[in-house]
């Protein structure tokens, strides 16, 4: 190509804003720039949506992150304050909040043991735990017989299931 041929390609004019001046450039690298541009605003789309899409999953994450964190501090009043079903408790201790909004634990955890007395253990309870069905025996201790520890309970807890018992296990024995 002679330097006339060269100089007759076809060229866009672009404009120079510092000096005002138009600057001719091919036509092919002003395809290849708009190529280029087009391709960028493309993936700043993709980028903007992922963007959105990752705040929107910490949102939801840090949300979990508080009810969970209610949950277990509840979890650890209710259980301190006596409760027998902790779960249950957790659950409305849980809508109440909600309801109230203001987030008071301690006056959720009060009122919830004024209202339902049966969700936690009783002042007057003997800490015994959940009593054996008939078909299970307790282990006894080595120092102790089983007629000894039936007779032992039977007269500390006055209960009438304990010294029932008592009288069946000694009639087997005397």
């Amino acid at each position: 190509m002679s330097s006339i041929e060269k100089q007759d390609e076809n060229f866009s004019e672009t404009e120079v804003r510092d000096d005002e001046n138009p600057r001719l450039v091919p036509v092919s690298e002003s395809i290849r720039y708009h190529k280029r541009a087009q391709v960028a605003e493309q993936q700043l789309g993709l980028l903007a949506e992922e963007l959105a899409e990752s705040k929107a999953r910490a949102s939801a994450m840090e949300e979990q992150l508080k009810n969970l964190s209610i949950e277990q501090e509840l979890s650890r009043k209710l259980s301190a304050s006596g409760a027998t079903d902790i779960e249950a408790a957790v659950l409305i201790a849980k809508s109440r909040l909600e309801a109230q909004g203001d987030g008071d634990l301690d006056g959720v955890i009060d009122q919830l043991k004024r209202e339902k007395q049966y969700l936690f253990s009783g002042s007057g309870s003997t800490g015994v735990g959940t009593r054996k069905t008939a078909g299970a025996r307790e282990r006894v201790s080595s120092g102790q017989t089983v007629l000894e520890k039936a007779a032992q309970r039977a007269a500390v807890t006055g209960n009438r299931t304990d010294l029932h018992e008592y009288l069946k296990l000694r009639r087997n024995f005397v």
